[in-house]
């Protein structure tokens, strides 16, 4: 029997997912959160043989539960499921331990496809991530501004690009303002854009938010 974890704030999409395991696991057992907190307790309430995430679950973002469930349990498989540009989040969420990373696009054969192949000890990249790899590995590409933020920097641009102020921000992630200020100010001079909407501009062009 196959334990799978799905971590997805909307009911359609872990639905879906359901329906799909079911037809190629069929005696597989299905665990499923909504937010960062549910993820993180479910991880550690049972074993899991995958876990399938997308990476923008309210909370603390998927990123860093990503980070933490590598942390707490870094033998399970975990494939990124998401709405985000491949070329954007893919090689971020890898370098944080996923086995692999899957647009939401894709149809669900090629999810099946992913899941064996993680499940089985391997990665999953489509072609195109695969070129991008093995560019970024030649080290003739150059970096993006915002492949220079840490996790928690990403997700705070991200909020801002959302249209979300600094006390918003804070609540939701359960920090102080000035916590989120200060990484504010480490976005700003990391990227070397000193405004909100220059930020919104920035996220919006390279696909950083929906």
């Amino acid at each position: 029997m196959k334990r799978v974890m799905i971590v997805d704030d909307h009911e359609t999409v872990r639905r879906g997912l359901k329906e799909i395991f079911a037809d190629a696991f069929p005696k597989m057992e299905a665990g499923e959160a909504t937010n960062s907190r549910e993820a993180l307790e479910l991880i550690m309430a049972h074993e899991w043989d995958l876990i399938l995430l997308d990476i923008s679950i309210p909370g603390h973002g998927g990123l860093m539960v990503l980070e933490e469930m590598k942390r707490l349990r870094p033998h399970i498989p975990v494939l990124v499921l998401s709405s985000y540009s491949e070329e954007e989040f893919a090689i971020r969420s890898l370098k944080l331990g996923a086995s692999g990373f899957l647009n939401k696009s894709q149809t669900s054969d090629e999810v099946v496809a992913a899941a064996k192949k993680v499940m089985s000890g391997g990665k999953y990249v489509t072609p195109a991530l695969a070129e991008k790899l093995a560019f970024n590995l030649g080290g003739s590409t150059v970096r993006a501004p915002h492949e220079a933020l840490s996790s928690r920097e990403l997700q705070v641009l991200q909020m801002i690009a959302k249209g979300k102020a600094i006390k918003e921000i804070a609540a939701e992630l359960a920090l102080s303002e000035k916590t989120v200020g200060t990484y504010r100010s480490r976005i700003a001079t990391k990227m070397d854009l000193s405004t909100n909407v220059a930020l919104t501009r920035y996220a919006l062009k390279h696909r950083l938010v929906d």
